[in-house]
């Protein structure tokens, strides 16, 4: 059963005054729950990430830039606090990142770059069902102490509250409307995957590599990018190799 504060924050964020709107550029329940969690939790913003065994699954919402760039950078590189939080099942809470080049060494001065500081990764779990992260960040550095990092912690169970509820009222094998819309760019990814496994002649793990390197020299985002190799405007052909 959810705690007090649990359902304190669902009543907030699923209050009938604020519907989630029909259109794109309307605030949804995922982007109240990052807005209220930078109120709540003495940080500087929040993301929401659906998650899958492969990797990241796509940004449900994000509070400002700065956490779009951190969502973004997770997906294009395929590493960061999210994707650890989310395969280690615990959350993973980095105070400085001044000292996780070792860790992250690809996300770490991007995310430096961006004016990220410190950043806790919360997975969206129950049992064995995982199904996202929460991330929030600050523009400087410095830990949560234990009520800020209870009151982190009821805000990722509200969240997982809220997907397992959206899901449940879905027909089976399907995703809610705001799920689907945010994992379509997963799906553009596999499917980019697919092709330049056959236009690179590589296993699925060695094309991934690929479009993320490429996304990631080029300052895209990784989605863009797989969308660009679905629509074909994009190959990865040996060079010399001139197929349409």
């Amino acid at each position: 059963m959810a705690s007090l504060r649990v359902r304190q924050i669902l009543l907030e964020l699923l209050a009938v005054d604020h519907p989630d709107p029909p259109g794109p550029n309307g605030s949804t329940v995922w982007d109240r729950l990052c807005e209220s969690a930078t109120k709540a939790v003495p940080v500087t913003g929040a993301g929401v990430a659906l998650m899958t065994s492969t990797g990241h699954g796509g940004i449900l919402a994000a509070s400002d830039d700065a956490a779009n760039v951190v969502e973004n950078l997770q997906q294009t590189l395929g590493e960061g606090p999210c994707l650890n939080a989310f395969h280690d099942r615990r959350p993973v809470l980095q105070p400085d990142l001044t000292q996780a080049a070792a860790r992250w060494p690809g996300f770490t001065p991007a995310a430096a770059r961006a004016g990220i500081s410190a950043i806790f990764a919360f997975p969206l779990q129950i049992g064995a069902i995982r199904l996202g992260v929460l991330d929030l960040y600050r523009d400087t550095p410095g830990p949560l102490d234990s009520l800020q990092l209870a009151e982190a912690l009821d805000y990722a169970a509200a969240a997982t509250t809220i997907l397992l509820d959206l899901q449940h009222a879905t027909s089976p094998g399907e995703l809610h409307p705001q799920l689907a819309e945010a994992a379509d760019g997963h799906r553009e990814i596999h499917q980019a995957t697919g092709m330049i496994t056959v236009q690179a002649s590589v296993s699925m793990n060695d094309a991934l590599l690929l479009l993320r390197a490429r996304a990631y020299a080029e300052e895209r985002r990784l989605v863009e990018l797989a969308q660009d190799v679905v629509d074909r405007q994009v190959t990865f052909y040996p060079d010399g190799d001139h197929h349409e």
